[in-house]
């Protein structure tokens, strides 16, 4: 595609087709809410310029590292600073690929590899902030950032059992697993997958959905003029990414995606 200025619906068509937004387990509910509406008007923006999708995958994670580093700070503005550098980092993880798919592929795996990473670090990085922030900031860490130091590596390793997957069947020269290949098929954890899908709460891991809960907490703390809000939060995540690990993990190993 040219570098002239498509209309809004030329480049829905290309940008945002079916199959992307279709995209279940990869394509996050508030893009699907709010946000593909706001980021094609930002990507058709930034369709003639010389900003390429990589610029805007790097700038995403600057953003997430930026509000992991803001939500340290124990005050009520630094969450809602928090909250809305992560809705900027979601607007420009919905644009670099509809740039992308609107210009043509270019950078190959690479805009993937750094997209993935950018999820990653602001994922841990925010675990880790919430956490500082029970502690009472960068200036008072303490038993605090420890747990939360602890709920990151794990988030970390959540996402290392997912990509593994896909290295060990690369090193064998096997296809990437189907879809029907994630189910369980030991008939107890089957059962357990479905129940506890009605309540993920795995995606309090996640940053962008971390964000909504720690503003609550945040507002809820400050008008009690208090922070052991935040330090309950601290414990829950510590609590679910234990969970995720082992749970994700037997989920693997009972599926067919290892074979």
């Amino acid at each position: 595609m040219g570098g002239s200025r498509p209309t809004v619906s030329e480049l829905r068509d290309v940008a945002q087709p079916p199959a992307v937004l279709g995209r279940s387990a990869h394509e996050h509910w508030s893009g699907l809410l709010y946000m593909r509406r706001v980021s094609i008007h930002f990507t058709r923006l930034v369709v003639p310029t010389r900003v390429t999708p990589d610029m805007l995958t790097w700038a995403m994670v600057v953003l997430g590292v930026a509000a992991a580093v803001v939500v340290t700070v124990p005050a009520l503005w630094s969450a809602l600073v928090m909250f809305v550098l992560l809705q900027l980092q979601l607007l420009l993880d919905c644009s670099d690929g509809e740039l992308a798919r609107w210009r043509g592929p270019a950078g190959g795996a690479r805009g993937v590899y750094i997209d993935n990473l950018g999820h990653w670090v602001t994922d841990a990085f925010l675990l880790t902030g919430v956490a500082v922030r029970a502690d009472g900031g960068l200036g008072s860490i303490d038993a605090w950032t420890t747990v939360g130091l602890a709920t990151a590596v794990l988030a970390l390793l959540v996402h290392a059992e997912t990509d593994l997957v896909y290295v060990a069947r690369s090193k064998l020269g096997l296809p990437a697993p189907n879809a029907d290949a994630v189910v369980p098929q030991v008939g107890l954890v089957r059962r357990l997958r479905r129940m506890l899908a009605r309540l993920p709460i795995n995606r309090l891991l996640s940053a962008w959905d971390l964000s909504y809960v720690v503003l609550v907490v945040a507002v809820i703390d400050a008008a009690r003029g208090r922070s052991d809000g935040m330090q309950v939060l601290t414990v829950v995540l510590a609590g679910v990414s234990v969970y995720a690990v082992l749970g994700h993990l037997l989920s693997v190993l009972t599926s067919r995606r290892l074979r």
